[in-house]
């Protein structure tokens, strides 16, 4: 076993690195949600926005 961590143990934590982002932006992602805020964050207005109907329900 220590073996298969020395051999691999870049790999383990680039890995853990990747995860650890990944799980940061989907948590800003939902905290933007719950403020009601766009998740899109174009920083324009949506009056001419095609997506606009997906961001805000009516």
């Amino acid at each position: 076993m220590l073996n298969f961590l020395a051999a691999n143990l870049g790999n383990i934590i680039v890995s853990a690195i990747l995860i650890v982002i990944v799980a940061l932006v989907i948590a800003n992602l939902v905290s933007k949600k719950k403020k009601g805020q766009s998740a899109c964050g174009c920083g324009c207005g949506c009056s001419n926005c095609p997506s606009s109907g997906i961001c805000h329900k009516q």
